[in-house]
């Protein structure tokens, strides 16, 4: 938890120092959350792995908290217009180790991968999100999605949302992921394979928030990813992965206020 605060109070300088907007005094409301989530052991396994799920968000005086799905990077919205906001917005990737996959296909470092995104909100309920980033460590390759978010939600009280995704990549990004050099193939027993870019995922993800009483809360989500393209082709998904990709978390979170 204090792990949480803490990062709750960067994000919370930087906010009002990004946002036209925002005001120099105020004070803000942090809900901070801390739970657990079952995830693939990485990008198409069939096996899966238990893993910390952080969540914070941030907002101001009375308002109620904006609405982020559980797979949005990191992001600030720097211009707004309306309901189109846009800004830059930044990620950390998983990797892969040999012992993850058993077998020595070559490790895959983590990637910090940085970018950007454009956000509009169509109506209360509707949302349109698409995401360009460019990994600058781990695969080194150019990402994108595209989203599609209905939301319901009374304020703070309760939300949920559901919505479908669309996950892009270049060939450095299936090639880390999905490729099969030869000399690989040699090691492991796999056909060489050497994939291209294009659409690598089509999917669900859903989100749900749920006030207990004015500080204590709960949250989850629930995200589904079919692999698809070249991705599904590949060795590493038809003999020893999987192209259905699950994720399920759940957590609590606490509320408290915030004066700069």
């Amino acid at each position: 938890m204090r792990l949480l605060l803490t990062v709750a109070s960067v994000i919370l300088v930087a906010v009002p120092v990004a946002e036209a907007s925002a005001q120099a005094v105020g004070t803000y409301r942090v809900r901070a959350g801390l739970g657990a989530q079952m995830r693939p052991e990485y990008l198409g396994s069939d096996g899966r792995e238990w893993a910390p799920y952080p969540k914070v968000s941030i907002a101001k005086g009375d308002e109620p908290f904006g609405f982020g799905a559980p797979d949005d990077s990191f992001g600030i919205k720097l211009v707004r217009s309306g309901g189109f906001s846009i800004g830059p917005a930044a990620k950390i990737r998983s990797g892969r180790k040999d012992s993850d996959v058993g077998l020595p296909l070559g490790k895959v470092d983590r990637a910090v991968e940085i970018g950007a995104f454009a956000e509009q909100q169509v109506s209360k309920s509707f949302r349109l999100r698409g995401e360009v980033l460019k990994a600058v460590s781990g695969h080194d390759g150019l990402v994108g999605s595209l989203g599609a978010d209905y939301v319901n939600r009374d304020g703070d009280k309760y939300l949920f949302s559901i919505g479908p995704r669309l996950r892009l990549a270049d060939k450095k990004f299936h090639e880390a992921y999905f490729g099969v050099t030869p000399q690989a193939a040699l090691a492991t027993g796999l056909d060489a394979y050497n994939p291209g870019g294009g659409i690598y995922a089509v999917g669900m993800t859903s989100s749900a928030n749920y006030a207990l009483n004015k500080d204590w809360g709960l949250f989850g989500y629930g995200r589904y990813d079919r692999l698809v393209g070249d991705a599904a082709k590949s060795p590493v998904i038809r003999d020893i992965g999987s192209r259905d990709q699950f994720s399920v978390g759940a957590g609590l979170t606490y509320t408290f206020n915030v004066k700069i």
